[in-house]
């Protein structure tokens, strides 16, 4: 079932989609977000959506956007495309009939890698976060930007952090790759590989699997005989509890889990327990960043969830500062007139500061992150306010 939420002005106000009325005033600057709500991104999507509310609700309740010489309110209809990139597109394609003036994505390279086509079908620009898939990037894409961290930074950041953290004997040299049989996951894999040498990592073992794989001890096993002392994988949330629960059932202890995406959600820790502890993932942002507005997302974060803001809260909160930002300096409504804004954006945000590079990937930090004791926890850059790195 498509569902939808519709939010404008200060407060909120639920509605069903109407198309504008042919040449009447503009009366809000209409943004359209697909987000898996539902199925194997749910957990993810959800954090998402926050960012997504409450960067409506707060620029709103500032006064809006200015374009040209008034102050409109935002409106964001949110449709959810049940972790599946079919109905991704044809949400993107339906709330483009709609009038938008630009997209704000959801969770999961595959997602966004459906969404891009749609957004460049239909000239509309499309600000994503919680995807690090760079091929997509490469396409020659005009209005894609993602205020997020890629594939390249990712493989060579894990090393660095690594080094900068252990004494040099004390480093887990033996790297397993657990690679989804998917495009970001060969993508890493092959990242992984061919830059582990100059760090002084040895890949000792690099297996695929396939998307919602039940049986995993054969991987496992594999890595667990190669003498690996390090795991990097990048598995859907379902996929890398199931892991992490038959590495356990294995007796499987590397000293480093790497698991992007897959522990991004509070939900890791509800279903593992303490068994989720020290696992590392890269969400691009933290709640202990001190940017401005940082504090204030945390308190509001907080009063709604009883907790501070999640770790794709924030990048996704920023993903519609971004957008605003490009509309007031635009000055009008026109998606490609936003385009080239959006292109030309510098701007300080709760992600901290953001511009854009010609293929549209963000200059933003390598981030890492660190279960501990049921939360997560900072650990990199250690300029950020970063807490100590656990290591067994």
């Amino acid at each position: 079932m498509r569902r939808w939420t519709t939010l404008m002005a200060a407060g909120v106000l639920l509605s069903t989609l109407a198309p504008g009325s042919a040449g009447a005033p503009a009366t809000a600057v209409r943004l359209g977000a697909v987000i898996p709500l539902t199925g194997r991104f749910g957990g993810g999507g959800a954090q998402v959506r926050t960012g997504y509310e409450f960067a409506v609700e707060d620029i709103n309740a500032r006064g809006g956007v200015r374009v040209g010489d008034q102050h409109l309110p935002l409106e964001l209809t949110i449709l959810d495309d049940e972790s599946d990139p079919t109905k991704t597109v044809s949400r993107l394609e339906a709330l483009a009939g709609q009038g938008v003036v630009a997209f704000l994505g959801g969770f999961g390279s595959d997602l966004h890698a459906a969404a891009a086509a749609v957004a460049e079908k239909n000239k509309i620009p499309y600000c994503g976060v919680a995807f690090a898939l760079h091929a997509i990037h490469q396409q020659g894409f005009k209005y894609l930007f993602s205020p997020f961290v890629k594939s390249p930074d990712i493989a060579i950041g894990i090393y660095r952090f690594l080094n900068a953290s252990l004494p040099a004997e004390q480093r887990p040299r033996r790297v397993a790759i657990f690679a989804e049989r998917t495009d970001w996951g060969r993508e890493l894999q092959r990242l992984w590989t061919t830059r582990s040498t100059e760090y002084g990592y040895q890949i000792v073992q690099s297996e695929e699997y396939t998307v919602g794989t039940r049986d995993f001890s054969d991987v496992i096993l594999r890595a667990k005989a190669a003498g690996a002392e390090a795991v990097f994988s990048v598995p859907t949330p379902p996929d890398g509890i199931a892991l992490i629960r038959q590495m356990k059932e294995l007796d499987f202890t590397p000293k480093v889990i790497l698991m992007i995406r897959a522990a991004d959600a509070v939900s890791w820790n509800q279903a593992l327990g303490k068994d989720g502890d020290y696992v590392l993932l890269a969400p691009g942002w933290h709640n202990a960043f001190n940017f401005p507005g940082v504090a204030e997302l945390n308190a509001k974060h907080r009063q709604r969830l009883g907790r501070p803001a999640d770790v794709i809260t924030g990048p996704s909160y920023a993903c519609v500062q971004i957008v605003a930002d490009a509309v007031e300096r635009a000055g009008k409504l026109d998606p490609l007139a936003i385009r080239d804004a959006m292109a030309a954006t510098n701007l300080q945000t709760v992600e901290g500061p953001v511009r854009f590079r010609p293929d549209g990937t963000g200059i933003v930090p390598f981030v890492l992150v660190q279960w501990q004791n049921g939360s997560q926890q900072l650990v990199w850059p250690k300029e950020s306010g970063a807490m100590p790195f656990i290591f067994p």
